[in-house]
């Protein structure tokens, strides 16, 4: 068989990323403050790009529709962002507003889902090296030990505000009383949850002062006893070095006195200091939440974070009419159609922003009305399908934004919680009511033969409508640090 050139014509589909489409994606996911940086630096490459100086003034007067359905202003194709408000019935979660308005149309002028997963890839500013030799900080490592500590949805979400509050030194600076009326929930719920935070590493991390950390870090040495415990008390004394007093409030002697304080400056008075440190910036809401009549809530977009930009007409009709030579032009054109770009991607991610908070404030307002305990099972399916929008678009719009809510500010993420199918068809049980369930059967064991294994608790949660697998089961028991059924009845007959 002779081997020879030939020519052929074929036609196919491909999928191309365009610098273009990149560089939006990479916008939808940037912070607010990420957002800031990115676009100084547009404004020191491209000199058609210029802020707009205008006062914007927003009309705060109009009034809520009263089919409980979007209302969103007119945004002008400048970038320069004017009040964004969205209205909608807190009567009616979930549902999907009808009609052709601009808020229902919005985010879908680009493909955001063809882009893979988010998180990168850029050349520009993608520092990879950097991710992979940089120090996780003192949150960071809580909170990835929060992921596997089977906590509720609701306890996750009181758990992920202390967290917050912890200082670079591991201290929690928050008031537990103003922490529970903020979150609409009791004040032992709180205490609940920071005493299963106590058990997080390093240990001391989450005390309210000194003596507290030092206790938990003597408690895990199983050191607590009444003498420690009275030098605990009078730290004051110590550090005046007022021996005989310590002596006599602890009842020791010398020798017992200073082994007792050799160990406590063995302990660490900061456990937070061993974590990496980054610069603490404040974070800005990019959303508001505020309550409006009739049980309303209004969704309206913090216009303080948005950048300003517009397109210098006046000066690209300047340089374009002496520009000589196919390099000078062809620089022009660039610079034009970057501005333009830029301009239209930053209005395009406040608008998917926007329509997305808004719906998680639909599905959530009985968080918003009446606290943590009434959250309701959700995730990024349901979302974006309520919207019309793929669900990774809905994942990096929720990376790194803020809710600014009468509760509090919550990270947009913090609204997803899992569920349990209903085995009858009906609405999706929460997995903290399963959660609760199982503890629940569990705890009224009284004998080794009321022992429920994990199928038999299967079965019993299926004839109550919970539609659940025997490895979810075993992983919530596994995740309450509850005991198999064998060994759970091998304690019951030691203790019989």
């Amino acid at each position: 068989m002779a081997l020879g050139a030939r020519l052929e014509l074929r036609q196919g589909q491909g999928l191309v990323i365009t610098p273009q489409l990149q560089q939006a994606i990479k916008l939808l996911q940037l912070s607010n403050l990420e957002l800031e940086a990115y676009v100084e630096g547009e404004l020191e490459r491209n000199p058609l790009l210029a802020r707009d100086e205008t006062d914007h003034e927003p009309d705060r007067e109009e009034a809520p529709r009263e089919d409980g359905d979007f209302s969103t202003d007119q945004i002008p194709d400048s970038g320069a962002e004017p009040h964004m408000d969205i209205t909608h019935d807190q009567a009616s979660p979930g549902e999907v507003a009808t009609g052709d308005s601009e808020a229902q149309q919005a985010g879908g002028a680009i493909d955001w889902s063809k882009a893979g997963s988010g998180g990168g890839g850029f050349e520009d500013g993608d520092d990879f090296e950097g991710r992979l030799t940089k120090d996780k900080t003192l949150s960071e490592h809580l909170h990835d030990q929060l992921a596997v500590a089977g906590l509720s949805p609701a306890e996750l979400v009181v758990a992920t505000v202390l967290i917050d509050s912890v200082d670079e030194g591991g201290y929690l600076r928050c008031d537990l009383q103003d922490t529970a009326e903020r979150l609409g929930c009791g004040l032992p719920m709180v205490e609940s949850v920071l005493t299963a935070l106590h058990g997080f590493e390093p240990t001391g991390v989450f005390a309210r002062d000194v003596r507290e950390c030092l206790m938990l870090q003597l408690k895990e040495l199983d050191r607590c006893d009444p003498a420690m415990m009275a030098l605990l008390d009078n730290l004051e004394l110590l550090a005046k070095r007022d021996m005989p007093a310590l002596r006599k409030i602890c009842g020791v002697d010398d020798e017992d006195l200073r082994e007792m304080v050799a160990e406590l400056r063995a302990l660490t008075p900061r456990p937070g200091a061993a974590f990496g440190g980054e610069p603490s910036q404040p974070v800005a809401p990019d959303v508001h939440v505020r309550e409006g009549q009739g049980g309303l809530w209004h969704v309206e977009l913090n216009t303080d974070t948005l950048p300003k930009l517009l397109v210098d007409q006046r000066y690209h009709a300047r340089v374009s009419g002496v520009a000589r030579t196919d390099q000078e032009k062809v620089f022009v054109a660039d610079c034009m159609a970057s501005a333009n770009w830029l301009v239209k991607s930053l209005d395009q991610r406040a608008k998917t922003i926007l329509k997305v908070a808004s719906e998680i404030v639909r599905q959530q307002d009985g968080f918003l009305a009446y606290g943590v305990e009434h959250l309701r099972p959700l995730n990024l399916k349901t979302v974006a399908d309520a919207i019309g929008m793929h669900e990774s678009t809905v994942s990096r719009v929720t990376s790194n934004k803020y809710m600014a809510t009468p509760r509090g500010m919550f990270e947009l993420k913090f609204f997803f919680t899992s569920s349990i199918a209903s085995s009858s068809g009906g609405e999706a049980h929460s997995a903290e009511s399963v959660r609760h369930k199982i503890k629940q059967l569990i705890d009224a064991e009284r004998t080794d033969g009321d022992v429920h294994s994990d199928d038999t608790i299967v079965d019993i949660l299926k004839e109550t409508g919970v539609d659940i697998a025997r490895r979810t089961v075993a992983k919530y028991r596994e995740a309450m640090r509850i005991p198999s059924s064998v060994e759970r009845r091998r304690m019951l007959k030691e203790t019989a």
